[in-house]
């Protein structure tokens, strides 16, 4: 099957979007809801307060919110200036955001009160001069819940940023009346850049086009086979800055006149308190959101049979915790089951998804309309026998342009195969039966996906060794039945350092102003040394042996001292 693919910006969906369905909902923020012409104009009036503070084609526009309004706003505006949105975690730690505005040499980054003191210590630490726009959560919330922010949490972020920052409305009066440019299609022009860890398992600025968002828009609509269309709707619990969240619970919802339910956070009760109250068409999620519905008391008896598409991607679905879920919304008057997608942010998001109603033990499914999967010998050229394991490899409209200012990453992930095409390596293994059915068997690379996060260990390491009790560490994953993995660290301290607790929080702290929340080891173990291979590098691989069988066994911690 092949789609026509609109030479558009991703801005220029959404307006077409608009003149389609002006009075329908694009999006609902805790039961406040904005229409396509209203949302429109936020994003114009963001792109002229852009515009106003220097922002023009070409810029890259560094975004480090939630899942809010503005988020949305912020991102179209930016491609309706032509440049180019930087997607940032808001828990990055101060460390990882320099690293981003430095690698994308942004001179802009908007983001939330909460954040900002963090997000200004980063800027003041990077290479060039950065000027935060300071975005208000309050000024987003419906009535019924801005009073009780801010007599909550709201009040602690009432100051001012500091000049030359500004805020997010005094950004957007400043804007008034300024004349935008006009910006058309270009193919190789770079619309976002999001973060991955490549084929190495060091975190890469993935540079994504408006060809490939907007094609995994629709492509997206074309698999589902419950057409995203105005009157569904999507609870967008996956954040904007993951190529899961913007790819498909926001930019493949609104391109077609559907509605995003905005969730900034996640926990289990409020997503609960989400599904009930506002019934969502669809849903998706890593596997862990799915894990904590199942033990969720409030949906103990609640009516899912307004569900239309269930979707699980961003780590492997277990066998046993599908068919634990599909019986969940089967007892709950659902018609359907969870899907379960595979895909990379090198290629947006997923690329490929099991069939409707139609699921094969390990399988991913089969792949998006206009992308090609093929298996590739890890020893040699060519492509593997039916049902041989190899490389999963891929083309097609979503892949991504390379990474940022890195040509000899970008050589190892896209490569000239013979029939003349460029191929993404994903540095994962799987293999392909006789239907084309895809099966994922693991990652070639060393990363640890927890809760649909990437964490890497190398880094991670890094900013172990930094601190002065440790002498060697290494960091691997270790099973868990709710996340996926958790990440669990191994140190050798220096002479002279006591295996206290009093020294793990020593650790802790450090780590905690380098390595994001998200990223923190849950364990750290000391040990009197660490296995090595035989040219004395760590053998992590071992201690990952080790830490699965203890997993198996039910143990929950491994030899040494656990603090």
């Amino acid at each position: 099957m092949h789609l026509k693919y609109p030479e558009k910006t991703v801005y220029q969906m959404i307006e077409a979007a608009a003149g389609m369905y002006p009075k329908e909902p694009a999006f609902d923020f805790y039961g406040r809801r904005t229409n396509y012409r209203e949302f429109l104009s936020d994003i114009t009036a963001a792109a002229r307060g852009l515009a106003s503070i220097g922002v023009c084609f070409g810029s890259r526009v560094t975004i480090c919110l939630p899942n809010i309004p503005q988020a949305l706003a912020a991102f179209y505006a930016v491609s309706r200036l032509g440049a180019a949105a930087n997607m940032l975690h808001p828990l990055s730690a101060e460390a990882e955001i320099v690293h981003a505005l430095d690698l994308a040499d942004s001179s802009w980054i908007i983001t939330a009160d909460m954040f900002y003191e963090k997000v200004r210590r980063a800027a003041d630490r990077s290479g060039r001069q950065t000027h935060i726009v300071m975005v208000r959560l309050q000024d987003a919330l419906p009535l019924h819940l801005k009073l009780p922010y801010l007599l909550r949490a709201g009040r602690k972020y009432l100051g001012r940023p500091d000049p030359p920052d500004l805020l997010w409305r005094d950004m957007l009066r400043k804007g008034a009346g300024v004349s935008l440019p006009k910006v058309e299609f270009e193919a190789d022009h770079t619309a976002c850049i999001l973060y991955s860890g490549g084929t190495t398992g060091t975190p890469k600025g993935v540079c994504l086009t408006d060809m490939n968002l907007n094609a995994c828009g629709l492509q997206t609509r074309e698999i589902v086979q419950e057409n995203f269309r105005p009157g569904l709707t999507m609870l967008a619990c996956m954040p904007i800055f993951h190529g899961f969240g913007l790819g498909i619970n926001i930019h493949a919802v609104l391109i077609h006149g559907a509605c995003c339910i905005l969730m900034p956070t996640f926990n289990s009760r409020s997503y609960a308190d989400m599904l009930l109250k506002r019934k969502p068409s669809f849903i998706a999620g890593v596997p862990a959101i799915f894990e904590a519905l199942l033990g969720n008391e409030r949906l103990k008896n609640a009516d899912l049979s307004f569900l239309l598409g269930v979707f699980c991607g961003g780590d492997s679905l277990p066998p046993v915790l599908k068919e634990r879920v599909d019986a969940f919304l089967k007892e709950r008057g659902a018609s359907v089951q969870v899907r379960e997608g595979y895909g990379l942010t090198e290629c947006v998001t997923a690329s490929c998804l099991t069939p409707r109603d139609t699921w094969r033990p390990g399988s991913i499914g089969l792949p998006f309309p206009d992308m090609v999967y093929d298996i590739a010998p890890l020893d040699r050229p060519g492509s593997c026998p039916t049902g041989e394991t190899g490389e999963i490899v891929l083309k097609g409209p979503t892949v991504m342009q390379g990474y940022l200012n890195d040509e000899a990453e970008t050589a190892l992930a896209l490569r000239r195969r013979e029939d003349g095409d460029l191929w993404l390596y994903t540095g994962d293994l799987g293999r392909m039966d006789a239907d084309g059915y895809v099966y994922f068997l693991q990652r070639i690379k060393r990363v640890i996906i927890t809760n649909g996060y990437n964490v890497y260990p190398s880094r991670l390491e890094e900013a172990l060794d930094a601190c002065p009790e440790i002498s060697l560490s290494c960091v691997i994953g270790v099973p868990n039945p709710r996340r996926g993995q958790v990440v669990r660290a191994y140190a050798v301290l220096e002479p002279g350092v006591p295996q206290t607790a009093e020294t793990k929080e020593a650790i802790m702290k450090r780590l905690k102003e380098r390595v994001a929340a998200y990223a923190l080891p849950k364990s750290i173990e000391f040990r009197a040394s660490l296995p090595r291979t035989l040219v004395g590098k760590v053998a992590y691989h071992e201690l990952e042996r080790e830490a699965l069988a203890e997993a198996s066994a039910g143990k929950e911690t491994i030899g040494g001292r656990s603090v």
